[in-house]
Order: structure tokens, then C-alpha cells, then sequence
């Protein structure tokens, strides 16, 4: 009976993110249209709503179409493997039901990103196009670098909070958010989550002026898609871990879903704002702001606790 439960819960979760990805979609859509000052999406049904799933049923429909000298296993799991990844993710959410019992869910959720690297890699590689494996080489090092400051800004959380629990975000921000108390932090942790998920003003993976699509430029119909929502359920998880981290953490309250939307928007903000960095400009904000940055809030956290230990 645990078991059928522990399925049918993790069904019901996949589907959730699913939906909530389709039309994450639509919302970027409508926001990019209104930035430039345009409709977006508006033909199909009220107000162009069912447009996700008319993308959807189109691009899964469309053969499906492969190179000749690509790496044909490798280059047709690795749209399926990031999906996987970013989907088997969410079940480090802190729910206080007993379904996921994760005591080390931000570990978890480091060993789940660092894989993540790997989609892009092999996906760049297996298409066998020099275009997509110099997209995927950019995407990499933009991803490796990135991941050493939020490694870092994680292990500053672990120490204060005391554990690898994301419960305990909870705990600790019932009267205040950490986002009022780190708020430098906070901004920074938003930066380093829009180049994890190689997003504008950090899209070199996908600098489609200069790279004719980057990495993922081989793929047509359902290994687009499946790319497609890998990155979109990402962006849903890494705005869902900005709010267990800085804005409070109860998921049983209407207010963090709203937050969580909130978020999602400032995303898709930031593309229809800022344009795109030069890379080296990337690699110079990645390596000499952000490490310093995050090295010297690590020491101060841990200069925290040692006070607070020797005074207790």
C-alpha cells in the first residue's frame, strides 16, 4: 500500500510540474509580447490559454528527425535524461508529509544539477555538428562555474540552518525571511540561478544570434520539446528553492505559491529586459565577484555560529 502510494504521489507530482511548465510557457509569451508591445500568443481558445498544449500536440506529432553521423543512442537519450533530472529533482520539496522522507535534500539537489551538466554535454557531442558541441563546451563551463558559488552560498545555508533539511528553512524564517538578513545574498543566489539554467542575460548555451541555437541546434520535434521542458521545470525549481531560502517556506500556504509565481515572473523579466553578457565578461563575474563573494559570506556565517557557541 506505501509503495502504490509512494507511485501514485510521484505521478501526481510529475504532472503537476508538467502543467505548471506548460504554462510557464504561455506566461513568458504574454509577458515578452506586452514588454515589446504586442499580443503574444492570443488566437487559440480565450485569450490563447490552450497555446501550450497546441505547442505541445505540434511538436510531437512532427518527425522526428536525426543526423546521420550522430551518436544516434547517445544523442536520443540525453533530451529524455534531462527531463528525468530535472523532473526527479522536485522530490527534495520540503513536504511535510512523510512521502520523501529527504534529510539530505540539499545534497540531493546538488547531485541532481551536477548531472544536469551532463545532458547538455552529451547532447552537444552526440549530434556530431560543430555548431551544437561549441554551444554544449559554453553551456558547460558556464554551468561548472557557476555551481562553485552556489555550492558555496549552499554551504553557508547548511551552517546556519544546522543540517541538510530543507524543513529546517522553515523553522528558522517563521518571524523573519532570511531575504531581509541576506539580502546581497539573496540577489546573488538570483543571478547564479539564472546561469544554472542558462537563462538571459546568461543564454550562451542558446545564444541563438551567434550560435544558430547552441547546443540543442540538431534536434527537431520531441527532443526539442523534451529539452524544451527540461529548462522550463528547472526555472519552476530553482524560483521553488529561492522561496524555501529567502522568502519563508511553508508550502502549505497559498502566499508561497504566489511568491514561487512571483519569481517564476522575474525570470522572464529579466530576458525581456537585459541583454545578452560577452562571455568572457561571464567568466570574469563568475570566478572574481561571485567566488570572493560567496567565500567571504561562508566565513562570516561560520564566524556567526563559533560566537554563538562559545557564548552558549
Amino acid at each position: 500500500m506505501e509503495k502504490l502510494l509512494f507511485i501514485i504521489m510521484s505521478l501526481l507530482l510529475m504532472i503537476f510540474v508538467l502543467v505548471s511548465v506548460a504554462f510557464l510557457t504561455l506566461l513568458e509569451r504574454k509577458v515578452l509580447g506586452y514588454i515589446q508591445i504586442r499580443k503574444g500568443p492570443n488566437k487559440v481558445g480565450i485569450m490563447g490559454i490552450p497555446q501550450p498544449f497546441c505547442d505541445a500536440i505540434k511538436l510531437f506529432t512532427k518527425e522526428q528527425v536525426y543526423p546521420l553521423l550522430s551518436n544516434y543512442i547517445s544523442y536520443y537519450f540525453s533530451p529524455i535524461f534531462a527531463l528525468f533530472l530535472s523532473l526527479l529533482v522536485w522530490v527534495c520539496m520540503p513536504m511535510f508529509i512523510k512521502l520523501f522522507s529527504f534529510n539530505l535534500g540539499i545534497l540531493f539537489f546538488m547531485c541532481c544539477t551536477s548531472l544536469g551538466v551532463y545532458t547538455v554535454m552529451v547532447a552537444g557531442w552526440s549530434s556530431n555538428s560543430n555548431y551544437a558541441l561549441l554551444g554544449g563546451l559554453r553551456a558547460v563551463a558556464q554551468t561548472i562555474s557557476y555551481e562553485v558559488s552556489m555550492a558555496l552560498v549552499l554551504l553557508s545555508f547548511i551552517f546556519l540552518i544546522g543540517g541538510f533539511n530543507m524543513l529546517l528553512f522553515l523553522k528558522y524564517q517563521m518571524f523573519i525571511w532570511f531575504l531581509f538578513l541576506f539580502l546581497p545574498m539573496g540577489l546573488v543566489w538570483f543571478s547564479i540561478s539564472l546561469a544554472e539554467t542558462n537563462r538571459t542575460p546568461f543564454d550562451f548555451a542558446e545564444g541563438e544570434s551567434e550560435l544558430v541555437s547552441g547546443f540543442n541546434v540538431e534536434y527537431s520535434s520531441g527532443g526539442f520539446a523534451l529539452i524544451f521542458l527540461a529548462e522550463y521545470a528547472s526555472i519552476l525549481f530553482m524560483s521553488m528553492l529561492f522561496c524555501v531560502m529567502f522568502l519563508g517556506s511553508d508550502l502549505f500556504s497559498l502566499l508561497f505559491y504566489i511568491k514561487l509565481s512571483f519569481v517564476s515572473f522575474m525570470f522572464i523579466w529579466v530576458r525581456g529586459t537585459l541583454p545578452r553578457f560577452r562571455y568572457d565578461k561571464l567568466m570574469y563575474l563568475a570566478w572574481k565577484s561571485f567566488l570572493p563573494f560567496s567565500l567571504n559570506f561562508l566565513l562570516l556565517v561560520f564566524g556567526f555560529k563559533v560566537v554563538l557557541f562559545y557564548m552558549l
